[in-house]
C-alpha cells in the first residue's frame, strides 16, 4: 500500500496535464487548415431538417450583397448568415424582414438568424446615390449578383479597387462561343457577341484591373423561387393533362444547376486563394435531354413518365412574335463543373430528381393553391393547331 500510494502521489499530477495538453493538441488537429485560413465549426439551422456541423476556411468576413432577397440571391444570403459572415444587403428594401425567408425553411431557423442582416436601401441603377452610402463603409468581400451589363458593375468595381479582399461576379455560361465541343471548359473560347455580352465584358474588365475576383458561371439554375419559368413550364402542362410542345428532335443536351448548390458553391470561395482570379462552371454532374427534362418533371410530380405527350416542332416554321414559346435555348447547352468541385470544397446535393421534387412541392404545388400560375398557353395552342 505505501508503495501504491507513493506512486499514485508522484505520477497522478503528470497523467492530468497529459490528459489536458493531449485534448487540446486533438482540438487543434481537428480545427486544421485549409486552403491557407484556419477552419473553425460551427453548428447551422437547414431548411427544417435540424442542425448539421459545417466548416468555413476563413474567419467571419464582412460581406456585402448587391440584391439578396430575389432567387439565388436570397438562398446565397442564408448562406453567408450561415457561415456566420457579417452580411450587408444592397438594394431598394422591397422586403422588410431584410432577408428572405426561403420555402421549406422553419419560422424558426428564419426568425434566428433574421437579425444578422443588415440593409442599406438604394438602387444600383442611381450610381451617384449608391457610390454616396457605399464608399464610407468597409467590406472584405463583394458578391455581385445582379450586374447585367459592363455599365452596371464598373461603378462598384472602380470604388472598391484595392479596398477589398475578394469581388464574387455572378456571370453566366452563356458567355461561351458555341462549339461541336462539349461540355464546355473554363478555357473555352467566348462569344463577345452573345446575348450576355454584358457579362463577358465585365469579365475582361475584372480581369484587366487586377481586382481579387471569381467570376460564377452558372447554365440554367432552377428550384423554389426561380422567377424564370423554366421547371414550372414543364409542371403547368404535365398538370393540366396538355401536350409538352418541344423544338427540334428533344434530344439536345442542357445543363441544370439547383440553386441551393449554386449559393453552396459562391460561399465557398470566399478566402480560397484558388479562386482568386479564376472562374467556375455551376451546374449538376450530368446533361439531360429535352424530352428527357419532360420525363423527369413528370416522375418528380408523381406521374407516369411514359404518359407525358411531346410534340416536336419546327421553331423555323412559326413567329411567335415577342412571345416566347420554349424555356430553354434549342441547342446543346451544359458545361463541368470539375474544376468547382475539385477546388472549392465543394459537393453536389441536388441531382436533377431530387432538386426537381423540391421544386414542385415547395414552388409549385404553392402558386397553383393561391392561383398565381400564369396558365398561358398561346404559343402552344399555335405549334398545335399546326401540328394537328
Amino acid at each position: 500500500f505505501p508503495l501504491f500510494f507513493l506512486f499514485f502521489f508522484l505520477f497522478f499530477p503528470f497523467a492530468c496535464v497529459w490528459l489536458v495538453l493531449s485534448g487540446r493538441i486533438w482540438q487543434t488537429m481537428k480545427m486544421g487548415f485549409v486552403s491557407g485560413g484556419l477552419v473553425w465549426e460551427r453548428k447551422r439551422e437547414c431548411q427544417g431538417k435540424g442542425s448539421v456541423r459545417m466548416s468555413l476556411a476563413v474567419p467571419p468576413k464582412r460581406v456585402l450583397l448587391i440584391g439578396g432577397t430575389r432567387f439565388s440571391g436570397a438562398y446565397l444570403a442564408k448562406e453567408l448568415v450561415d457561415a456566420g459572415h457579417d452580411l450587408v444587403l444592397f438594394n431598394r428594401s422591397k422586403t422588410a424582414e431584410g432577408r428572405r425567408k426561403l420555402p421549406g425553411e422553419t419560422e424558426e431557423a428564419f426568425l434566428a438568424t433574421r437579425g444578422q442582416v443588415s440593409t442599406i436601401e438604394g438602387d444600383r441603377q442611381n450610381i451617384e446615390d449608391m457610390i454616396a452610402k457605399l464608399k464610407g463603409e468597409h467590406f472584405d468581400v463583394v458578391y455581385d449578383n445582379t450586374g447585367r451589363e459592363l455599365a452596371d458593375s464598373k461603378p462598384l468595381i472602380d470604388l472598391f479597387k484595392g479596398r477589398i479582399e475578394q469581388y464574387v461576379y455572378m456571370s453566366s455560361a452563356g458567355v461561351y462561343l458555341k462549339s461541336d465541343v462539349m461540355p464546355h471548359r473554363e478555357g473555352d473560347a467566348l462569344d463577345p457577341k452573345s446575348r450576355h455580352k454584358g457579362k463577358f465584358e465585365t469579365e475582361q474588365y475584372l480581369q484587366s484591373e487586377g481586382i481579387p475576383y471569381t467570376a460564377i458561371r452558372p447554365t440554367y439554375i432552377y428550384g423554389a423561387l426561380n422567377y424564370n419559368p423554366l421547371e414550372e413550364w414543364f409542371f403547368e402542362r404535365i398538370d393540366a393533362g396538355r401536350p409538352v410542345p418541344i423544338p427540334g428532335h428533344g434530344m439536345h443536351l442542357t445543363g441544370l444547376g439547383h440553386v441551393q448548390d449554386l449559393a453552396t458553391a459562391m460561399r465557398a470561395v470566399i478566402g480560397n486563394n484558388a479562386a482568386k482570379g479564376s472562374v467556375y462552371n455551376i451546374q449538376d454532374r450530368k446533361a439531360v435531354t429535352f424530352d428527357g427534362l419532360a420525363r423527369a418533371c413528370a416522375v418528380a410530380m408523381g406521374k407516369d413518365p411514359e404518359s407525358v405527350q411531346i410534340v416536336h416542332y419546327n421553331p423555323k416554321e412559326f413567329d411567335f412574335g415577342k412571345k416566347k414559346a420554349f424555356p430553354l435555348r434549342p441547342q446543346h447547352f451544359f458545361t463541368t463543373p470539375d474544376k468547382a468541385l475539385s477546388e472549392l470544397n465543394w459537393s453536389i446535393e441536388f441531382d436533377t430528381e431530387k432538386g426537381l421534387q423540391q421544386s414542385y412541392q415547395l414552388d409549385f404545388v404553392v402558386k397553383k393553391q393561391a392561383g398565381t400560375l400564369p396558365a398561358d398557353f398561346e404559343t402552344d395552342d399555335i405549334i398545335l393547331s399546326k401540328a394537328s
